[in-house]
C-alpha cells in the first residue's frame, strides 16, 4: 500500500508516518520545500506522478488562542486551501480512500456535553477560533460531498475523524503559538531552570478540556481508515460522515496545570490572568461510535505527559534569551 501522509513533520503526521511504516506500508512524504500544499498546480503534479493509494490528510495550520486570534486570515485561508487542493487532486488522480483529520473546535461553543457527531452546525462556534473551525468544517464537508457525488460512480470513500485536543512527542513548543500542553511544559521547564518564583497562566483555569495522546489517536485513525465500507456506513450517515476520537474524560485547565507542574518538577507558584479568555467553557467528545468499533485510548493523561516531557527534553533548543514568565495559552 502506497500511502501519502500530508503534514508528516507535524506531531500528528510524525506519529502517523511512524506507525504506518511499522505496519509495513510504503509511506510517501514531502517537506514544504518539496511540495507546497497551498499550490494547486504543484499538488496536481504530485498526485499525477506518485501513484498514491491512500491519503492521511494531517497537514494544517494550527495553534492556540493567541495564534488563532492574531492570524485569522491565515488560519482560514491556509486550511481551506490545503483541504481543497489535497482532496480534489486525490480524487482527480484516482485515490479511492482518504482520511481527513479535523478538530473538536468544529462543534458549537455551547454544545451539550458530551458532544455527539450530530451536534455539528447546531449553534455558534467559539469566536476565538471560528476561522480555523470553519475551514475544518469545510474539509469534512468536502469529503462528504465527494462521496455523495462520486462514491457510487468512482468508488471513492473519503472519511473524517474529529480528534479531541492532542498532545505528545513532536509537538510545537513555540512560546506564543502552541497549544496548552506544550505551552505549559515549556513555561514550567523554563521557570524551573531559571528558579522563577511564579508562572502566569492565561485565563481562569476553570475551562475543561479532553486530551488524547497522539499515538492513541493514530491507532484510531488507522482503525477508521481500514473499516469496511458497510461498517463505516453503519456508524455514520451521508451528512454526518465523521467519527469522534477522544478519551471520554476531561480535566480543568487548573488540574492540567498542576499535573504538568508535577511532571516537570517546578515548585514555584501558579498565577492566573483573569483578563484573558478561557475559550469554550467545556469540550468533551462523545466517543461511543469509536468505542463501538473496539477502539479505546490506552495512555493515561499522567503517563502521556511524562512521555511528552521526556521528548521535550531531548528536543529542547537553547533558552537563555527566553523569558520564562510569559503567558501560557489555553487550547482553543
Amino acid at each position: 500500500m502506497r500511502i501519502f501522509v500530508a503534514g508528516h513533520r507535524g506531531m500528528v503526521g510524525q506519529a502517523t508516518t511512524r506507525r504506518l511504516r511499522e505496519l509495513g506500508h510504503d509511506v510517501v512524504t514531502r517537506t514544504h520545500s518539496e511540495l507546497d500544499l497551498l499550490d494547486q498546480a504543484a499538488v496536481a503534479r504530485f498526485f499525477a506522478t506518485e501513484q498514491i493509494d491512500q491519503v492521511y490528510l494531517a497537514a494544517a495550520k494550527v495553534g492556540g488562542i493567541h495564534a488563532n486570534m492574531t492570524y485569522p486570515a491565515q488560519f482560514i485561508y491556509e486550511n481551506l486551501a490545503i483541504a481543497t487542493n489535497v482532496t480534489h487532486q486525490a480524487f482527480v488522480s484516482g485515490v479511492k480512500r482518504l482520511l481527513f483529520l479535523g478538530s473538536s473546535c468544529i462543534y458549537p461553543r455551547m454544545a451539550e456535553q458530551p458532544i455527539r457527531e450530530e451536534y455539528l452546525l447546531g449553534g455558534k462556534l467559539e469566536p476565538t477560533n471560528e476561522p480555523y473551525a470553519i475551514a475544518k468544517i469545510a474539509g469534512l464537508k468536502l469529503c462528504e460531498s465527494y462521496n455523495r457525488q462520486y462514491g457510487a460512480t468512482h468508488g471513492i470513500d473519503y472519511r473524517s475523524v474529529m480528534p479531541t485536543n492532542l498532545y505528545g512527542p513532536g509537538d510545537n513548543y513555540h512560546l506564543e503559538n502552541s497549544h496548552v500542553v506544550p505551552a505549559l511544559i515549556q513555561r514550567f521547564h523554563l521557570a524551573k531552570i531559571s528558579n522563577a518564583p511564579s508562572v502566569l497562566i492565561w485565563g481562569s483555569g476553570r475551562a475543561r478540556r479532553e486530551f488524547l495522546y497522539v499515538d492513541d489517536m493514530v491507532e484510531g485513525c488507522i482503525e477508521v481508515m481500514n473499516l469496511s465500507r458497510a461498517e463505516y456506513d453503519r456508524q455514520t450517515d451521508a451528512m454526518r460522515g465523521h467519527i469522534n476520537l477522544g478519551t471520554g474524560e476531561d480535566v480543568s485547565i487548573a488540574e492540567l496545570t498542576e499535573l504538568i507542574r508535577d511532571v516537570v518538577g517546578y515548585t514555584g507558584a501558579i498565577r492566573y490572568d483573569l483578563a484573558q479568555p478561557d475559550g469554550a467553557p467545556r469540550k468533551l467528545l462523545d466517543v461511543s461510535r469509536a468505542s463501538s468499533l473496539g477502539w479505546h485510548a490506552t495512555v493515561s493523561l499522567a503517563e502521556g505527559l511524562r512521555r511528552t516531557y521526556a521528548d521535550y527534553q531531548t528536543a529542547i533548543r537553547p533558552v537563555e534569551e527566553i523569558d520564562p514568565i510569559q503567558t501560557a495559552q489555553v487550547a482553543a
